[in-house]
């Protein structure tokens, strides 16, 4: 399907279903190997990362556990600039490796509020893994640790990613036509 149209929207087809698992399992590849030793949790955001989480822990050879915090910030096709913890952190991290894995970041706003939620837990570090960097967008100073694909600042749907919170279920990652 090279176009989909979702709601009032039409979308075209910018990353493919084998481009996105090369790049999840390339990412993989780079923490199975940069992590070995740590004691490591996997941070999930939802709703958008529920995919990429999956396929890149079933990548993961390391012993490690995986938990989820729900966050919104978007509204439609925009960023609210607003996030609100909706569910919130049931694990112990003192002293252990995070890595929180985001389905996309943008402005950097969603990451900075959850970097300052998570120092208060006491974590021995944060590292941060997205699927997809808008690197035009990013208007924050943190760290990046692992990045799948650099994308530009178009809207996106598909891979977890929404519109209205349709079009998550789609393989590929749809680009908002013109």
């Amino acid at each position: 399907m090279n176009k989909v149209k979702v709601l009032d929207k039409e979308f075209v087809v910018s990353i493919t279903k084998d481009k996105i698992q090369d790049a999840v399992r390339k990412m993989a590849d780079k923490m199975n190997a940069d992590l070995k030793g740590k004691d490591i949790i996997f941070m999930g955001i939802l709703n958008g990362s529920f995919m990429f989480a999956a396929d890149l822990f079933r990548q993961i050879k390391l012993d490690c556990r995986i938990t989820f915090l729900k966050l919104a910030s978007y509204q439609g096709t925009t960023s609210s600039g607003n996030v609100k913890r909706l569910i919130g952190l049931h694990e112990d991290i003192k002293g252990k490796t995070v890595i929180v894995l985001e389905d996309i970041v943008d402005t950097g706003i969603t990451l900075d509020n959850i970097k300052k939620q998570l120092i208060g837990y006491e974590p021995e570090e944060i590292k941060i893994a997205t699927f997809l960097f808008k690197p035009d967008a990013y208007q924050k100073d943190i760290p990046i640790d692992y990045v799948g694909i650099e994308i530009p600042n178009d809207f996106i749907i598909g891979y977890g990613l929404d519109y209205d919170g349709f079009g998550r279920n789609l393989e590929e990652i749809y680009t908002l036509a013109v």
